[in-house]
């Protein structure tokens, strides 16, 4: 039975209101406008809401809704009068109405500015959040509307109502009036209420995937007759890993009356199953999968996983019948894996659930992984597997129809089982989300990820995603700056989380490096180097050590104050007698017992069986402190322990006597830093509060959620959690080995890389404020020149692009036109010698290699060779556009520029002036808004920085008045998102100010925020 089809003819009809939510238990709700179809909707609705909320809604005994109350209620202008339903199956679960009202609380038009709201919700569904997400969106519709104020009348007695109201982080009134409660909600958002409306959603999703990941029960629909065959293999797989729940088996084809199938259940349809089915293994033909999800839906399955293929990968056929399929799913309210998934595993003692396609399930462990490929997952599994890694959750989420990477962050983040994150992303479905949940999750344990498909027309037919026109090195920085350890293949994926997973975060970049080969030494050491650690000279044991004499060396080494990680090289014994791998694998686990806790990677040739010798050693030893709860302690920039220095990415702050500071290249980067009918406000039950009870059966502890502000941010850049994570149990430290130093020491750079970051990310950045900044003027001004533009945007002409930045306290340099020689003078004369005479044509524009600027033009005669020259060589004075302009001291010329991309967001950029950083792409980038801290880093990030510094002797520039115009721009990109794009090209830094000498501005009307507004699912 499909789910009843809700009309929507209305010309009229506001289809972008309508949206999936996920509610507080983790099931889904879709919400949209009622509309004049919903009356037999509505009165079954009515029919099955108690008395006591009837009553609480209309403030008198109302047992049923007049034939005039349904027509009112479903018959709405959308503009004054609005009605949102929540809906399950078709059917309406709550409801909420708003009706615009004057001061005298009547009815009322535009351009008054309140209105009065009630919600009514379903005694069933009450707790579960449908107040507080209707809330969300019927004041976004309302402030759509012109609409800047709710008003609401609630008896006293529905604090459950009233709770709702209160806890949304709305500013607010309250008075008691006439026996009720009248509350008032200014709409306008606040930093409070997306604090609050973001710990909702991380709430309600992570317990979404919670209930996936550890049902109570799991059907296998498409289980053969026969063994073999895809169902067949996932039942096998659910008994083998000793799953704790029941386990029924499904299929058509069984006969009737019930049989068994390896020992459990076997029957033709869910509705022979008495009981909960939590969630279903869907591995039935793609024709066959609707039918499977509506039996699913009306039994009351949470969850789905679909291993069918034949869906977005397949073509635009394919396309469709996924968007079909999770219409279907969500109309049941409930979540999907897939299609085309590979599965889950959850190795919990209480689950031990391996609903996936893997025969071996991994060993128990602390990494969470989560791919968007079947084929990668079932090599990641192996690799883990081999080097003795263990995990505590996979989800191979295929064609990620619905269930995404971001889902999975938001439950990993309060995870106690989970202490790093490993992802295979092919495509990132909304980036801004993802880079927020990145960041926070990043602050309390590291995520790792590899992102295939990274090229232009690369992205994999199953994923729907917006198109970014952001290059790679650009999304990589930006990943960067969340925290997220990105590398470039899955072997490297592998071999940072087997490190992460076992060793203690490194409190600094000194390595000791120790060992029986001196030359596998001296390749370590180089590829230290390399990544920009800081290396001690090798130890040689010499190839006649003894696993005790690696014991001793590692335990000094570890003691050693000036070191903060080891490497262990070791190549196999010479002479007899041999030593077995596992004996000095025992040692070297012996002497990490004892010693501070810093990390130790082995680098090993032609020891085979040497990582699994350390895996099993491990479990013979006891930590004392997980391996990311222990205290970081900053590294002084001289490598002696201390607060860490205020440098960023590619440059490490020096000093030399009698100089300023200057700042040397290097690979590692540091830390980034009406009726009466309509009287009441309704009842809502317990659906409105901000806090919710653990999930049942749940050992979970859920870290407080940050004070995540809006995108302005003002005092304070993006808020990171800082305090400790859940303390999961004791576990023994795993020593990692590695066929080669150079992947050894990578991964342990980016450890120490990521330890940075921590450190760093525990003192936020703040967003300046400038009192000189003209918010308003500027968006008067936004205003009028978006007034009679195109409304794909314009570019304002260099006076208005002036004006608009000089509002923000960014002067541009005049240039004054010079269509012939004479003009040219009279500039010249206006703005005082020397001058600056150079084209301005687009193809000439910013290209000071073909000879279209000429500098330092002392007087007349000077300026008028110039002229000529120009217009001899390059064309006539009307195909190049000439302008004279002021010279501006001398400094390094730099780029700055800010855009909007559709899939990141807004994105400020950096980098010098030139061919040769265009050809290299040496350029910064960092999230809008930037704080003062992205801003020095964002400077520091690129690899010709110290020319910025004083490098080879030259005198250090202006650098915090760069960072200055930076945040400027920042701001102005921030406040006006009608801003898409401003570059200032070129931007002379000297040694005291700067000046821009060209800017160039891009209106249009502000693309959609995906980040902002209500939760809500990403559509299909």
């Amino acid at each position: 039975m499909q789910a009843p089809q809700e009309k929507t003819q209305d010309p009229a009809y506001p289809a972008h209101w309508e949206a999936d939510v996920v509610l507080r238990d983790g099931g889904t709700a879709r919400v949209r406008p009622i509309t004049t179809d919903d009356a037999e909707r509505l009165v079954s609705f009515y029919e099955q809401v108690s008395d006591e909320s009837k009553y609480y809604r209309f403030f008198a005994p109302y047992p049923r809704l007049s034939a005039k109350d349904v027509h009112r209620f479903t018959h709405h202008d959308y503009v004054d009068r609005v009605g949102l339903a929540a809906t399950v199956g078709g059917e309406f679960i709550a409801t909420v109405r708003y009706d615009r009202i004057n001061a005298q609380g009547r009815p009322a038009s535009a351009p008054a500015d309140e209105a009065e709201v009630a919600f009514l919700v379903q005694d069933a569904h009450q707790g579960r959040g449908v107040a507080s997400a209707l809330l969300e969106h019927v004041a976004e519709v309302a402030r759509e509307r012109g609409i800047r104020r709710f008003a609401a009348e609630v008896l006293p007695a529905n604090n459950k109502m009233i709770k709702v109201f209160t806890d949304a982080g709305y500013q607010q009134k309250r008075s008691f009036e006439d026996g009720s409660v009248h509350l008032t909600l200014d709409l306008e958002p606040t930093a409070e209420s997306l604090a609050v409306q973001r710990a909702r959603e991380q709430r309600a999703e992570s317990r979404s995937v919670q209930r996936l990941l550890a049902p109570g029960s799991v059907a296998v629909i498409g289980t053969g007759r026969a063994p073999g065959g895809v169902g067949r293999t996932v039942l096998r797989n659910l008994l083998g890993a000793g799953f704790t729940g029941r386990v029924y088996a499904v299929n058509r084809a069984f006969p009737e009356g019930g049989s068994q199938v390896d020992g459990v259940r076997a029957v033709r349809s869910l509705g022979e199953i008495a009981e909960q089915v939590d969630l279903a293994v869907v591995a039935v033909p793609a024709e066959r999968v609707p039918e499977a999800v509506a039996e699913c839906g009306e039994h009351g399955v949470q969850g789905l996983v679909v291993l069918s293929a034949g869906y977005a990968e397949s073509g635009a056929a394919g396309r469709e019948r996924q968007r079909e399929l999770l219409r279907q799913v969500r109309s049941y309210g409930m979540r999907l894996i897939g299609p085309n998934a590979f599965g889950v595993i959850n190795t919990a003692p209480g689950t031990r659930l391996n609903a996936s396609l893997a025969p071996d399930p991994p060993q128990r462990g602390r990494i969470g992984l989560f791919t968007q490929s079947g084929a990668i997952g079932i090599a990641l599994l192996s690799g883990l597997h081999r080097r003795g890694a263990g995990l505590s959750t996979f989800i191979s989420s295929g064609n990620r129809a619905d269930v995404s990477g971001n889902d999975i962050l938001q439950y990993w983040y309060e995870d106690a089982d989970t202490d790093v994150v490993l992802l295979y992303l092919e495509s990132i479905g909304n980036p801004r989300k993802f880079t927020r949940l990145a960041r926070r999750t990043a602050a309390v344990k590291p995520v790792v990820a590899v992102k295939g498909a990274r090229h232009s027309g690369s992205t994999p037919p199953g994923h729907a995603v917006p198109v970014t026109r952001v290059p790679d090195t650009a999304v990589s920085a930006l990943l960067r700056q969340a925290g997220v350890i990105r590398v470039d293949t899955v072997t490297e994926l592998v071999d940072a989380g087997v490190l992460l997973a076992g060793q203690p975060l490194p409190a600094g970049p000194r390595v000791a490096i120790l060992g029986n080969s001196e030359s596998l030494g001296l390749l370590t050491y180089d590829a230290c180097l390399t990544e920009g650690l800081r290396p001690h000279p090798p130890v040689d044991l010499t190839t006649a050590a003894t696993p005790e004499d690696f014991r001793d060396a590692l335990a000094r080494a570890l003691a050693d104050e000036f070191c903060d990680a080891v490497v262990v090289t070791a190549i196999p014994w010479v002479g007899e007698p041999g030593y077995p791998d596992e004996a000095l694998a025992t040692a070297l686990q012996q002497a990490t017992t004892t010693a501070p806790a810093k990390p130790v990677a082995v680098v090993h040739v032609e020891l085979g069986g040497l990582a699994e010798a350390l895996a099993s050693a491990a479990s013979t030893a006891r930590r004392t402190t997980p391996p990311h709860r222990a205290p970081l302690t900053p590294t002084r920039p001289d490598g002696e322990p201390g607060t860490s220095a205020a440098a960023a990415p590619g440059v490490e702050p020096t000093t030399t006597p009698g100089t300023a500071p200057t700042a040397m290249p290097t690979a590692m980067p540091t830390a980034m830093p009406g009726a009466q009918p309509e009287r009441g406000a309704g009842a809502a039950g317990p659906a409105g509060g901000s806090g919710a009870e653990p999930p049942r059966g749940s050992s979970r502890i859920s870290p407080p959620p940050p004070p995540e502000g809006l995108g302005k941010g003002r005092g304070g850049g993006q808020a990171i959690p800082t305090g400790p994570a859940p303390e999961p149990p004791a576990e023994p430290h795993s020593i990692p080995a590695y066929p080669a130093a150079e992947r050894a020491v990578r991964a342990l750079a980016e450890a120490v890389r990521y330890g940075q970051w921590r450190r760093q990310a525990a003192e936020q950045g703040k967003v300046p404020e400038y009192d000189d900044i003209d918010e308003a003027g500027a968006a008067a001004d936004i205003g009028r020149l978006l007034g009679d533009a195109d409304p794909r945007g314009t570019t304002l002409a260099a006076a208005e692009a002036e004006a608009l930045l000089a509002r923000y306290g960014i002067p541009v340099r005049p240039a004054l036109p010079a269509p012939h020689p004479d003009a040219a003078v009279e500039a010249a004369a206006r703005l005082g010698y020397p001058v600056a005479l150079k084209t301005t044509a687009p193809h000439l524009r910013h290209r000071p290699d073909l000879g279209g600027v000429r500098l330092d033009l002392a007087d007349e005669e000077q300026l008028r060779r110039a002229y000529d020259e120009l217009a001899q060589v390059l064309g006539k004075p009307e195909e190049l556009l000439p302008v004279v302009q002021a010279m501006a001291p001398r400094g390094v010329d730099t780029v700055v520029r800010a855009a909007i991309d559709p899939a990141v967001g807004a994105v400020l950029s950096f980098g010098l002036a030139g061919a040769a950083s265009e050809l290299l792409g040496d350029t910064g980038h960092r999230l809008v808004p930037a704080t003062d801290r992205d801003a020095a880093e964002l400077v520091r990030s690129i690899r010709t920085a110290p020319l910025l510094f004083g490098w080879r002797g030259s005198a250090p520039v202006d650098t915090a008045a760069l960072e200055e115009l930076l945040l400027r721009v920042s701001r102005l990109v921030d406040d006006h998102p009608e801003v898409v794009a401003v570059s200032l090209e070129p931007v002379v830094v000297a040694q005291h100010g700067l000046s821009v000498l060209g800017a160039s501005v891009r209106l249009a009307p502000p693309p959609p925020r995906s980040d902002l507004g209500p939760r809500r699912l990403p559509s299909y």
